[in-house]
């Protein structure tokens, strides 16, 4: 069963130029999917669409085989949201935000609550704006997973923390809920985080869907290719080929990013399209990610 399956979405903010351009992939129960893109890419619109605080103006969007829009309530039961804009009300305390939120979800776990109150180290007596913004974004964490939702969603729920601060926070995230079955769709741009704890990437760029891979196909199936500048490999040539999926011109060579084995790239460039000289080498998913949504040359 798909748990979350966006189709076709488009949306702008103004016209002419739209931040998603046609973006369709599903989400499938138990799945923990890392959605990348940068700044700027439509992350945050595509995750506030699935949780209908925004409508798209082409295309479909389902949650559990619902309308975001049309059955908020059946759906934000079922789901556990944490975004990096994030406020909690400042005159609350810990303990008074985690009351309000006990009375929303009937599956609120109070042990679990418990728990990671004191993993965090947070007293329920502290108000929200005496603490450090990690410490906000802990208790939102806190409201987010205690009911067990079935789909938690993350939206760059890390950023601005420190590495080990971050860290924890992701892996919390992942340890309570994924081992007990739950779908997890989480935007980042720590590549490292990614690595760590998603099974499957997808990556929007300039709007569109530019990969949806396994973590493990991606390791495997997909390398870069320093291409020499010569006559037979000029820039539209290269990142025109067969299986060449984007990448930029540098000064010193083309990199391009193919979806082939090494071997089975450096084959294609020498017998296919006749340019010699080149390197291919698997590439770790940050270099793929600045090859891909870098800056030309």
């Amino acid at each position: 069963m798909n748990v979350v399956e966006f189709d076709n979405i488009h949306r702008a903010y103004e016209r002419g130029a739209d931040v998603l351009d046609g973006v369709s992939f599903s989400v499938r129960t138990g799945e923990v999917v890392g959605l990348l893109g940068k700044n700027g890419a439509g992350k945050t619109t595509l995750l506030r669409i699935a949780m209908g605080l925004i409508d798209s103006q082409r295309g479909s969007v389902s949650v559990f085989g619902l309308d975001p829009r049309e059955q908020a309530v059946e759906i934000k039961r079922r789901v556990g949201y944490v975004s990096e804009d994030q406020i909690l009300p400042p005159f609350m305390t810990v303990g008074k935000v985690v009351d309000l939120h006990r009375e929303l979800f009937p599956s609120w776990d109070d042990e679990m609550a418990g728990q990671l109150l004191e993993r965090f180290r947070l007293s329920a007596r502290v108000k929200i704006k005496k603490l450090s913004k990690g410490q906000a974004r802990q208790v939102a964490l806190v409201c987010a997973v205690s009911h067990r939702p079935e789909l938690l969603v993350l939206d760059e729920p890390a950023g601005g923390l420190d590495p080990a601060a971050r860290r924890e926070f992701l892996e919390t995230s992942i340890q309570l809920l994924n081992v007990a079955g739950s779908t997890i769709l989480f935007s980042s741009h720590h590549m490292t985080d990614v690595e760590r704890v998603a099974g499957r990437v997808v990556m929007i760029h300039e709007g569109k869907l530019l990969i949806d891979s396994e973590l493990d196909d991606l390791r495997e199936n997909y390398c870069l290719a320093l291409v020499p500048h010569g006559a037979e490999a000029s820039r539209d040539r290269v990142l025109g080929a067969e299986g060449c999926i984007g990448g930029r011109s540098r000064t010193e060579a083309i990199h391009a990013i193919f979806q082939h084995e090494p071997e089975r790239c450096l084959r294609y460039l020498e017998q296919e399209l006749g340019i010699r000289g080149a390197r291919c080498a698997r590439v770790p998913l940050e270099e793929m990610f600045i090859e891909l949504a870098g800056e030309e040359s």
